[in-house]
């Protein structure tokens, strides 16, 4: 029968049944879900009302990603949807949709941090220091060490964030709609929304 986006078929609010007095149009017309999912990138495109265009994307691995405290965006790796508030049906299916909690590849804002502040986050403390002395003085001059310092001394990074660094991955949130616009792209979480997506995984994990 087609899907349908009218509400002719609906109860009234009495609970009482309707006439259907007309056809189906195809104003109202709707289209199956996309279920984007993680892997090789696959869109098709779509002509819709007018002539405009959607992108579906079927399949999906790569995405922009803004880091907002950095006032910085990346293309980075997905690599694996791991919180989702709808169902967790689509996190089994790895099901790319808005708002979906993902796992991105940290390592290209870690090379922007490396180059901006001198600073690689990977590193336990111990470490960064010790590769900071044998490092500096064989690849930088003393104005681009100032000016890193410099920087560094005004930045400001969340702890959280920081500890994500050392395993390599970070959680980020889609913004975008991949069935729509065939992109995913979204922000990296901070601050008390990661908090909140932290806690909702350990608790995950323990049920």
């Amino acid at each position: 029968m087609g899907i349908s986006r009218d509400s002719r078929h609906k109860h009234r609010k009495t609970g009482g049944r309707r006439n259907i007095h007309q056809k189906k149009r195809k104003y109202e017309m709707g289209r199956p879900v996309a279920l984007c999912k993680v892997g090789l990138r696959r869109v098709h495109p779509v002509r819709c009302r007018g002539g405009n265009m959607k992108y579906r994307a079927m399949r999906l691995d790569h995405g922009n990603f803004a880091w907002a405290s950095e006032n910085c965006a990346k293309k980075v790796r997905i690599l694996d949807v791991v919180y989702n508030a709808t169902s967790n049906e689509l996190v089994r299916t790895k099901t790319l949709v808005k708002n979906a909690i993902v796992q991105i590849d940290a390592q290209q804002f870690k090379q922007y941090y490396l180059k901006r502040y001198g600073v690689d986050l990977g590193k336990k403390s111990k470490d960064k220091d010790k590769k900071k002395e044998d490092e500096e003085p064989a690849k930088k001059s003393r104005r681009m060490i100032k000016k890193q310092k410099v920087r560094l001394a005004k930045s400001k990074i969340d702890p959280l964030v920081e500890e994500e660094f050392q395993s390599g991955r970070l959680l980020a949130c889609v913004a975008s709609r991949p069935g729509q616009c065939g992109r995913c792209d979204g922000y990296v979480l901070e601050g008390d929304e990661l908090q909140f997506y932290k806690r909702k995984l350990e608790k995950k994990k323990k049920n």
